[in-house]
């Protein structure tokens, strides 16, 4: 594989992460399952010990999840390539949390947050372009 290829994979790789990051964020739950294989599999964060199989499974529990304020940054994005439809990734997650506020202005914040962790992706180029076979996410430092 030559260098151009190796960073375009890599690019297309990040992208995807960034992307899930926004769609999270926007609550867009049939978009970010989409972005996993039919067969991938996720682990939260918060729950790094239950596996989620299978797309429909994955939005089946995203919709499952109360309404919250969120937001996600992403960073220390690292992708390797392992083959034109293969590629590993790992990064920093950091998530503020919060309620609505009383006077529908911006929500409050989490006094509690944010959380740090990691995720750790497993990502495959399908007909659809590049997707999570699997993202699992751990914490760094206990809520």
């Amino acid at each position: 594989m030559d260098d151009a290829t190796r960073r375009a994979i890599e690019w297309d790789c990040t992208k995807l992460i960034n992307r899930y990051t926004l769609l999270n964020d926007a609550a867009d739950w049939e978009a970010v399952a989409a972005l996993y294989t039919e067969d991938g599999q996720m682990t939260r964060p918060s729950a790094p010990d239950q596996p989620i199989v299978g797309r429909d499974a994955i939005l089946a529990a995203f919709k499952s999840r109360p309404a919250r304020a969120q937001r996600h940054v992403i960073s220390n994005v690292v992708v390797d390539v392992v083959s034109e439809t293969e590629a590993t990734a790992f990064c920093i997650i950091v998530l503020y949390q919060g309620t609505a506020s009383a006077d529908g202005g911006l929500p409050v914040r989490d006094p509690s947050g944010p959380l740090i962790g990691t995720y750790a992706d497993r990502l495959r180029k399908t007909a659809e372009g590049w997707r999570f076979a699997e993202r699992r996410g751990g914490l760094d430092f206990a809520p």
